[in-house]
């Protein structure tokens, strides 16, 4: 259980700060903008609004998860969760991806979309622009959160305090990174938290296939190849937490270490060939 709180922690707090980043792109450019400039604080309660609205959308996104996965059968509600947790490995994996194409012209793209829809529509324009932005990184930390505890039997209370602590998190590194940035970067954040969320992919793959083997869909393997509980045991609080955020296993079977061996080479594979093609774009001709 403690492992995956801490999963919902990480992602809440990664998610989190991207919502922040993008706020404050829109905020800064919002204070820059001479069509605005005049009446600012009118434009930031647009702003303002944006973020409120687009944080019921994705609060009603989850009450439909929640609404739909308990109107299932116990068979239908154990595929529903398997699902989300494919979906949500999925998702992380392609915002990684996008993140890595995209991350170095963030600002700018957030920027010329903002003003094209200011343009177009006045601040209604830019208060559906940060509505759908925010409702976009909100719907992600739902699907998420969704495939992490889907059929994992937390109770709501911890898994909101976990969900709050990721949060307070997210602000204070916001803070930490406003103020340090001569030392501490947003390039080397999003690259560190990268590897993490590798990891994480890692460890949602793996409880994917460990709930088809559950059902029968995939055979079950034998006994485990080895015992590695004396270097780190994953029944224990922070053994469970590594676990958690790894995919380790302390007595892996066949199956997680053909799933566990499959997953890294073909992510890293795939890596690869998207920084090329990145590079290949970005290369003068």
């Amino acid at each position: 259980m403690n492992g995956l709180l801490g999963q919902v922690g990480f992602v809440v707090w990664r998610e989190s700060i991207e919502a922040l980043l993008i706020i404050a792109i829109l905020d800064a450019w919002l204070a820059h903008d001479e069509k605005v400039t005049h009446r600012l604080e009118h434009a930031r309660r647009y702003l303002a609004g944006g973020v409120l609205a687009g944080l019921v959308l994705a609060g009603l996104l989850g009450g439909l998860f929640l609404v739909f996965g308990e109107a299932l059968a116990d068979e239908g509600q154990e595929i529903f969760h398997t699902a989300m947790v494919f979906i949500a490995a999925g998702l992380i994996l392609q915002m990684i991806f996008w993140m890595r194409k995209h991350a170095r012209n963030l600002k700018r793209e957030l920027e010329n979309t903002a003003q094209r829809s200011l343009d177009k529509a006045g601040l209604a324009g830019v208060f559906v622009l940060v509505m759908v932005a925010v409702a976009r990184e909100g719907a992600e930390t739902v699907v998420f959160l969704y495939g992490i505890l889907g059929g994992g039997g937390i109770e709501p209370w911890p898994a909101g305090l976990a969900a709050a602590a990721g949060l307070l998190c997210a602000l204070f590194s916001y803070a930490l990174i406003r103020l340090g940035g001569r030392y501490l970067s947003w390039r080397g954040f999003f690259q560190a938290t990268e590897v993490m969320l590798l990891f994480l992919v890692a460890s949602l793959t793996m409880a994917g296939f460990d709930h088809l083997a559950s059902m029968g869909i995939i055979p079950i393997p034998g006994g485990p190849l080895w015992d590695s509980t004396f270097l780190i045991d994953d029944s224990s609080t922070w053994g469970g937490l590594f676990a958690a955020l790894t995919g380790y296993r302390a007595k892996p079977d066949a199956l997680n270490l053909i799933v566990y061996a499959g997953y890294w080479i073909a992510v890293l594979l795939a890596l690869r060939l998207n920084d090329a093609q990145t590079h290949k774009r970005l290369s003068p001709a």
